[in-house]
């Protein structure tokens, strides 16, 4: 086996979001936590705060003070993180998709008309016009329909249906649910050679599809004329949740992530990656010049932490990614 295939991403284990700090401010307080429950029908796993140098350390913050409330959604995770004392700054009000921090979570529904009925009853934002049909002659992605929207905080979220031949399995099987489960993240890349280096050379993840959206129905799901976007799909080595890479040609490139964005602002979402040799892949990344957050690999001897080691890092756009050793 080569050193390539050696170390590698086994799964996705959740998504993290930082949410608004709303210290002060009883009425707003579970905001994000009724939202994703209530709208989504998420449920919840557990509600911890955390404080110490080691999280400090992972996040890059500095006397950092984190309530962490994971929610579970089908099989797949959240973490909502909303840092007790620190106000973070807000997302961009006139954020658009192809600006390199868009990042949403595609959230599969059993059935389209019904849950977009549910959705729009709580404060959305929508992007797209409506639910859109992607059209037959793309073959990667034809029937499949799709929403997007941004929470409360402006993070962006997507719902999406698949049809009978498109998508995992596991969509397909009879659920009374409406909301089933996270199909993918989807990040907006600079470049897909210069992404698929990092997530695939040097995460193992394997590509499980491409394909080319564009035209009318994409420019009323993004609410971007025009628009035209390559995505290249990801998925881990035990399948589960993937990673898209959403690489637009028209517009062109949107703004990059401002440098000075940390963990504690409310754009900042972290992908879980459980890797099965978590030091050897940390030299590996050193050795290539990624980026690094944590200024250490982080080790947990906490039993209310889900993981024993991590180490934050950023991708070539700047998307945080947070390695991780399972307990």
């Amino acid at each position: 086996m080569s050193s390539q295939t050696n170390v590698q991403v086994q799964r996705i284990r959740a998504i993290g979001l930082t949410v608004t700090n709303c210290v002060g401010v009883a009425r707003r307080r579970h905001r994000s936590l009724d939202f994703y429950t209530q709208a989504l029908a998420f449920e919840l796993v557990s509600d911890i705060t955390v404080e110490g140098q080691d999280y400090s350390d992972l996040e890059g913050v500095t006397g950092a003070k984190i309530r962490i409330v994971t929610l579970r959604l089908g099989d797949e995770l959240i973490e909502l993180m909303e840092y007790l004392n620190i106000q973070g700054k807000s997302i961009p009000s006139d954020s658009q998709s192809n600006d390199l921090w868009f990042q949403h979570l595609a959230i599969v529904v059993s059935d389209m008309d019904r849950a977009y009925a549910h959705l729009r009853s709580f404060p959305i934002e929508p992007i797209s016009v409506a639910p859109q049909t992607i059209p037959p002659e793309n073959k990667a992605s034809g029937g499949v329909r799709a929403f997007k929207f941004k929470d409360p905080d402006g993070h962006d979220l997507e719902l999406i249906w698949f049809p009978p031949d498109k998508g995992q399995d596991k969509w397909h099987q009879n659920s009374h649910r409406l909301f089933l489960g996270i199909d993918h993240s989807a990040i907006a890349i600079s470049n897909t050679e210069q992404s698929l280096h990092f997530y695939r050379d040097l995460l193992g993840m394997q590509i499980d599809s491409r394909s080319l959206n564009w035209g009318a129905t994409q420019s009323r799901l993004d609410n971007l004329p025009g628009a035209e976007v390559k995505i290249t799909a990801l998925r881990p080595v035990q399948d589960g949740m993937g990673i898209e890479l959403l690489d637009y040609i028209v517009p062109e490139k949107g703004r990059p992530i401002p440098s000075d964005w940390k963990s504690c602002d409310i754009a900042h979402m972290q992908i879980e990656l459980v890797v099965n040799n978590l030091e050897q892949l940390v030299d590996k990344l050193r050795r290539n010049g990624v980026e690094f957050v944590s200024s250490r690999i982080v080790q947990f001897a906490d039993s209310t932490s889900p993981y024993r080691q991590g180490c934050l890092v950023k991708d070539p756009d700047g998307h945080a990614i947070l390695l991780i050793a399972e307990s």
